[in-house]
């Protein structure tokens, strides 16, 4: 079931899988349970390049050969789906454990693949569709729900998935933000960094073609129901985009790989990895050419905020970058949840060093409630940041620096060596922020968080762990 050899392991690296997840993704946003966690919770808006490389890992656990790994895996998400549950803007409950809402997502993943090679012309066989369900079922069975909340047979789960779609989903916020926002507005990754004009332009041509790609992959009387356009030639669009996405399984084996693709976008130029000369490299090129097109055809006004030149982030830039994780423009506790759930997952903490470091988050966040909430409305907002002009560097922060500083010390010797920085920056070992031996001491490493978090001030190893995109 699971493993080199498993079906999902064939599809992993498929390239048209990309389109899938984003129809899966879609869909999973449609239910109004899902959808009103995302809203609440998720960094998908601010934060989707790091969102799909945690997916991404994620999977490469539950699927993969190594079965600790897998058991350690369902119980952090297990933990993270227990501290995800509210209500919507109706007042309905939502819960993330939910073992129905669970069964949708595994179902929207597993329906999305069978139409991914449908719609691609490469119809799954029986037998093989029967063995892909077998390991869905598996996969919710190794998160621990009881059987039975996805049909047993393949034959009964057609039915389930033709009622839910007609019956319980939804024109949500969150599936609009996804078709209509996220594309449009998709900030760059910090391989593309520091290239706005040809960034902009490219998501300006593809971010309406994924839209329209996947609202016409989506079941027709969902899209009936909740009223998405049926634009001319979209039907030829989507089945083009499959078919010419497919033809990339023909390139050498190793050229396509999912877990590369994801590190390489993820790649600071002015990181230890080898790889970073090339990127700097082609990045330079690219800006020639940026700078070609802007004089062709200048762009009227700026198409993305201007950064702060420096080291410095004004209090506008810290607040959006840093402190808005949910991208919803105020700062509340799923914000600071979302970067205690970053930094857990880095370090892929046990308990209860992960409780630890959520406790330390959340007496951070009632200690910034107490001195920032002017309105009292249970939220800060920018203006009522920006206003404060606040030093943060507050004893709930200093203490967030040492919880994280112990979690990040595996070995418990109060120095984080190497491999325990790679752990949480995920990149080379940098010899200018260690000491003279190549460790990081508890005193350095809180006084430079704290320089991050509270001076404002860019970093090299924080910002791709809490700001970039």
């Amino acid at each position: 079931m699971f493993g080199p050899g498993s079906q999902f392991d064939e599809f992993f690296n498929d390239p048209r899988w990309a389109l899938a997840i984003i129809r899966a993704t879609v869909l999973e946003a449609a239910h109004p349970q899902i959808g009103a966690a995302l809203i609440e919770n998720s960094t998908f808006v601010a934060h989707p390049w790091r969102r799909l490389r945690n997916t991404l890992l994620s999977l490469q656990r539950m699927f993969g050969a190594d079965d600790h790994v897998r058991l350690r895996e369902a119980a952090r998400l297990n933990r993270l789906h227990t501290r995800l549950k509210g209500a919507d803007a109706q007042n309905r409950p939502y819960d993330a454990m939910d073992p129905g809402v669970r069964a949708w997502v595994v179902a929207t993943l597993f329906e999305s693949t069978v139409t991914m090679c449908r719609l691609s012309g490469q119809p799954l066989e029986q037998s093989t569709m029967e063995r892909l369900y077998g390991e869905f079922q598996a996969y919710l069975a190794a998160l621990g729900d009881e059987p039975g909340h996805l049909p047993h047979t393949l034959h009964e789960f057609w039915q389930y998935y033709d009622r839910v779609v007609e019956e319980e989903l939804e024109n949500t916020e969150a599936m609009r933000i996804i078709l209509y926002k996220l594309f449009d507005h998709l900030p760059a990754p910090p391989l593309l960094n520091g290239l706005p004009t040809l960034w902009a332009t490219g998501r300006a041509v593809v971010g309406p073609v994924i839209g329209a790609i996947t609202v016409a992959s989506l079941p027709e009387p969902f899209r009936r129901r909740a009223g998405l356009p049926d634009m001319p030639g979209a039907q030829t669009l989507m089945q083009s985009a499959y078919l010419a996405v497919g033809l990339a399984r023909f390139l050498p084996d190793g050229w396509i790989q999912a877990e590369g693709i994801a590190d390489l976008l993820a790649l600071s130029p002015d990181s230890d990895d080898p790889r970073a000369r090339t990127i700097t490299a082609l990045r330079d090129t690219m800006k020639k050419a940026g700078a070609l097109l802007r004089l062709i055809a200048p762009l009227p006004t700026p198409l993305e905020p201007t950064a702060s030149t420096g080291t410095q982030r004004s209090a506008e830039e810290f607040f959006r970058e840093v402190l808005d994780q949910t991208g919803d423009g105020y700062l509340d506790w799923p914000d600071l949840a979302a970067m205690a759930r970053e930094l857990s997952s880095r370090l892929d903490l046990d308990e209860p060093e992960e409780t630890k470091l959520y406790n330390a988050y959340a007496n951070w966040w009632r200690e910034l409630q107490a001195e920032l909430d002017i309105d009292g409305d249970g939220r800060i907002s920018a203006q009522e940041y920006i206003t404060a002009v606040p030093s943060l560097c507050g004893p709930a922060l200093i203490r967030v620096a040492e919880v994280l500083f112990d979690v990040t010390d595996k070995d418990g010797n109060q120095r984080i060596d190497a491999d325990e920085y790679r752990a949480l920056f995920q990149t080379a070992f940098h010899r200018d922020t260690t000491g003279a031996d190549g460790t990081y001491t508890r005193s350095a490493f809180v006084r430079d968080f704290l320089s991050f978090m509270s001076g404002r001030r860019r970093s090299s190893p924080y910002d791709p762990l809490l700001a970039e995109a």
